[in-house]
């Protein structure tokens, strides 16, 4: 399984950047998938997150209304576009497809550094 994101970046407040993972290894369309963020010092905190069709999608109080998951199963890849960014969202960025109902585990990307600062 592999989980690779890109995107990330310095920006200035109030400007836009669009996150993706790609994924590998496993039918990423049989999977949720949620984007986690850790700031320097503090806990890895979940973002947002999306079923497997991409039907539901749920979101923290903090980036509601700014930030939008999505994905896209036939290019096996799970997006987070960030708008409106302010200084808080600076952070590195992570995705995570959970374990498996039956058995397994689960897996991190290695993250993406999303830096938001003026």
């Amino acid at each position: 399984v592999q989980l690779v994101e890109s995107g990330g970046g310095l920006v200035q407040p109030g400007e836009s950047l669009r996150l993706s993972c790609a994924a590998a290894g496993f039918t990423f369309s049989s999977y949720s998938m949620r984007w986690y963020r850790q700031a320097p010092g503090k806990e890895r905190d979940l973002v947002a997150s999306i079923s497997s069709t991409g039907g539901i999608t749920n979101y923290a109080d903090s980036v509601k209304g700014r930030f939008t998951i999505s994905r896209d199963n036939a290019k096996n890849t799970v997006y987070l576009q960030m708008n409106s960014l302010k200084p808080d969202d600076t952070a590195v960025y992570y995705c995570y497809r959970p374990k498996p109902v039956v058995a397994g585990r689960d897996y991190w990307g290695q993250g993406t550094q999303v830096t938001v600062s003026s």
